[in-house]
């Protein structure tokens, strides 16, 4: 192929700047993606290479733009992401991204969808009274459904919030842990408190908590309930049996709504066990008003090196299901 150049403007030094990266870091990404040089000079910005590469790069940098104008930060993660789309030639989905906003965190950053993953999982919470997520360590799953939790509550949809996960250890290595059961069972709660602080601050959350109108509880709480006007979020499924996870369905009332979170690929429970997620996303696929959203690790939205342990860790298991 022949080798090509581009040179275009973006509106300001501000937005070259931003495209760039501190440090360059995000033009190199770029530049290694694609197998183009970027130059910047003021505002404007030269690309070489083969034809392909600096047709690629540009739908990249016009995705990066696009976020841009909608307020998102160009992190390296999101570059990452700008980058995959171009490459799979769907470069023009990001602009689905944009204008989708769920919340304020307590440090007034916004709360959007980094994903198309992530849109689609918003989507089909507002849509469905249960909504299952499911898929990898980093993709938003908890976090978001924490979001959408609190606008709820905030809008007055729902007048309470809950949150739940099995302790997967609740037999005689809890009984080792300090303090009364809740000591015992906090530590297995943490990145529910986590989201939930973020999203509120320490002091609302309190408040909130006092008048009994968050509730962060182990699962076995969840047992003789009906839970009426409530956001409830189940969070590391793939831990429960079939029998909880049949509980924890069961428990929801009217005028709630259901997000149930997991990845099967970290099932803790004792050999032999069936998960209840595995069961439910059998059982439960064809029924009317549950939707089931799967995550891959293009929606890994941590660190860059957890979406690159995913992949490593599936084509482990691929190659292992070969011999």
């Amino acid at each position: 192929m022949s080798r090509t150049e581009k040179l275009f403007e973006v509106d300001s030094i501000d937005t070259a700047l931003a495209i760039f990266g501190a440090g360059d870091e995000n033009i190199r990404l770029l530049e290694q993606a694609f197998g183009v040089t970027a130059v910047c000079r003021g505002n404007e910005i030269k690309l070489t290479g083969e034809e392909e590469g600096v047709r690629n790069a540009m739908r990249a940098i016009d995705s990066m733009l696009t976020l841009r104008e909608n307020g998102t930060p160009l992190e390296e993660q999101t570059v990452r992401y700008c980058i995959s789309l171009a490459g799979s030639g769907e470069a023009e989905k990001v602009r689905e991204l944009t204008g989708d906003f769920i919340a304020i965190t307590a440090k007034g950053r916004p709360v959007r969808p980094k994903t198309l993953g992530q849109k689609e999982y918003i989507s089909q919470i507002r849509q469905n009274p249960i909504t299952f997520g499911v898929g990898p360590a980093g993709t938003g799953k908890t976090y978001l459904a924490v979001a959408m939790a609190v606008k709820a509550f905030k809008a007055r949809e729902v007048t309470r919030i809950i949150l739940t996960r099995p302790a997967v250890e609740a037999g005689e290595k809890l009984g080792f842990l300090p303090g009364d059961l809740q000591n015992k069972v906090d530590p297995y709660l943490r990145p529910l408190y986590d989201a939930l602080f973020d999203m509120l601050g320490t002091e609302k959350y309190q408040a909130l908590m006092e008048k009994q109108l968050i509730e962060v509880a182990p699962l076995a709480y969840m047992r003789g309930r009906t839970l009426d006007d409530a956001f409830i979020i189940l969070d590391e499924a793939q831990n429960t049996s079939p029998e909880q996870m049949k509980m924890f369905l069961t428990r929801m009332g009217t005028g709630s709504k259901v997000v149930v979170t997991g990845d099967v690929t970290q099932i803790d429970l004792p050999d032999k066990s069936r998960s209840g997620l595995v069961d439910a996303l059998k059982v439960l696929k064809n029924v009317e008003g549950i939707s089931m959203v799967y995550f891959s690790e293009k929606d890994v939205v941590r660190h860059r090196l957890v979406q690159a342990i995913i992949k490593a860790y599936d084509k482990a298991a691929a190659a292992r299901l070969k011999r």
